[in-house]
């Protein structure tokens, strides 16, 4: 891809039939980091309830009284996902609570449950759809905090994480956005029942779904396919395809982690903020 495309925005809103297209941003440099990232700002460890199950997250809070906008960010497939630092350090200092719930059978939710299957095909999907009841769980116990504004949650998450942000966009219960980064990059082109399931979720999309991925991550194909199907049913989306993140698959597909100012940060305020 050279420099001209290098950068792609597509809006539509509900019954616009056209794209539209933006300048090139510059290249960015690969984060380094394990994906914890570092912050100032320190989380409050607590419990919610998903269904029987009892689950741990991480809970940021800016400094006032609010209330405040939240976001419930969503890990990806690691077993250990930590309380995303490198997030905090985006949201929270732009005034946002950040929750990161650990879906069960990871992190310090890891006894409540099984993960979802890493496999292929039909197991997988039943599996993330499972855990998609420990986001809207998350999403509930967030809108419920005294200091929290309910009517304006967001969801965001990266890989296995960002197909959560889409399934959840698809119950839209109790969020007003969502964004997905890099969702289902790394299981795209051998995975048909995987996109399929994707694509529903895509056409079904009850809030505005923005799409984020780096030109080198494993494959761009679930971006710019969902957000095409998203298009194509008169659903709200935004499609932000950005240089390359330094110059293997798996940094551009680490494009989605935090820092004081990312690459992605105004545009993804810019989304959060117009809806």
């Amino acid at each position: 891809m050279n420099a001209a495309a290098a950068l792609v925005l597509v809006i539509a809103a509900v019954g616009c039939k056209k794209a539209q297209e933006t300048a090139p941003a510059p290249p960015v440099a690969a984060p380094s980091g394990s994906g914890q990232g570092s912050s100032h700002f320190v989380p409050e460890e607590v419990t919610f309830k998903s269904g029987a199950m009892t689950l741990t997250g991480f809970l940021y809070k800016p400094d006032g009284a609010g209330p405040f906008p939240a976001l419930v960010y969503n890990h990806g497939s690691e077993p250990y996902p930590g309380p995303k630092g490198d997030q905090a350090s985006f949201y929270v200092a732009h005034g946002f609570v950040l929750f990161v719930p650990h879906r069960r059978g990871h992190g310090r939710s890891k006894d409540a449950g099984p993960p979802e299957p890493t496999g292929g095909g039909s197991d997988v999907i039943a599996g993330l759809v499972d855990q998609n009841d420990d986001v809207l769980a998350a999403i509930a116990y967030v809108a419920a905090l005294p200091y929290v504004n309910a009517k304006r949650i967001a969801v965001a998450g990266c890989s296995y994480g960002g197909i959560e942000t889409l399934l959840s966009a698809e119950r839209a219960t109790g969020i007003y956005a969502a964004i997905d980064f890099a969702g289902g990059a790394m299981r795209w082109d051998g995975d048909p029942a995987l996109q399929e399931r994707m694509k529903l979720a895509a056409r079904n999309a009850k809030v505005p779904v923005m799409f984020v991925q780096a030109e080198n991550d494993y494959s761009i194909g679930p971006s710019k396919t969902l957000a095409a199907e998203m298009q194509a049913a008169n659903k709200p989306t935004l499609l932000k395809i950005y240089p390359a993140n330094g110059t293997t698959p798996r940094e551009g597909h680490r494009f989605c982690m935090g820092a004081v100012n990312p690459p992605w940060g105004d545009d993804v305020l810019a989304f959060l903020h117009q809806q």
